[in-house]
């Protein structure tokens, strides 16, 4: 798996350099600059109510109060550290919430261009279909309700198991793979269904390369570091380096 990661991480800078070579700036801006501004506006959203929600559930248990009577430094920053994973766990299954409806409404523009990158490598050009494109979209949204059902179990787990001193410090951890797996789950797929792979088919052949879905998933997330230029570029540079990672994979 440590292979497909690596492979994965090579293609973003590969898609940089086709990105360059063949002028497909259109294709990113345009999508990157829509992303950045549901960004944004997401995250602000999400932060102020995943803090509400935990100051809430604080109050309404008591723990506080607890706390200040136990006259204990040891246990406060136990509860400190506790709350600052929740909130990030909670943090994540907003964001994941937000990327699937970003997934659902870019979905067009992100499976004609994962077509468009394949089209130049192999050197022949793709007409364009409506029906292929209304295809594309329902399979998109049928996945994404999948995927996003299943994270939201995993995402619940993890939130049950961050309450739990220590142990529960690695949670947002794991919630951060998880997420990067679905995304580049969701960015590898447009291969597959352009190989006439159906959903069940792409679920077990992507799970059998798990390493090239989380190494994807994990650069795009890398990006968001990267104010502004990172989040403009992040969601359609994903797409191209999934495909092209996945190129010479056997998809038949």
């Amino acid at each position: 798996m440590l292979k497909e990661i690596v492979i994965a991480i090579q293609s973003y800078y590969k898609a940089h350099m086709f990105i360059r070579k063949h002028l497909l700036w259109k294709w990113i801006i345009i999508p990157g600059i829509l992303y950045m501004i549901l960004f944004c506006i997401g995250m602000y959203f999400f932060w102020n109510s995943s803090d509400r929600a935990v100051s809430y559930f604080n109050e309404i248990i008591g723990i506080d109060k607890w706390l200040h009577r136990q006259h204990s430094a040891a246990l406060s920053f136990l509860f400190v550290m506790g709350g600052i994973m929740v909130r990030l766990i909670l943090v994540f299954f907003y964001f994941s919430l937000f990327k699937y409806l970003f997934l659902v409404i870019g979905s067009p523009v992100f499976a004609y261009l994962s077509e468009k990158t394949e089209s130049i490598i192999e050197g022949k050009e793709i007409p364009f279909s409506s029906a292929q494109m209304l295809k594309d979209m329902a399979r998109g949204i049928r996945l994404a309700l999948r995927n996003c059902l299943w994270q939201t179990v995993y995402t619940v787990s993890l939130l049950l198991l961050s309450f739990v001193p220590i142990v529960g410090w690695i949670t947002p951890v794991i919630s951060g793979l998880v997420e990067c797996y679905y995304y580049g789950f969701s960015m590898l797929d447009y291969s597959c269904e352009r190989h006439k792979l159906s959903p069940t088919e792409s679920i077990a052949f992507i799970g059998k390369r798990r390493g090239l879905a989380m190494g994807n998933g994990l650069v795009f997330y890398l990006m968001h570091f990267i104010p502004f230029i990172g989040w403009v570029l992040a969601p359609s540079y994903a797409v191209v380096a999934a495909t092209i990672s996945l190129y010479h994979q056997n998809l038949e």
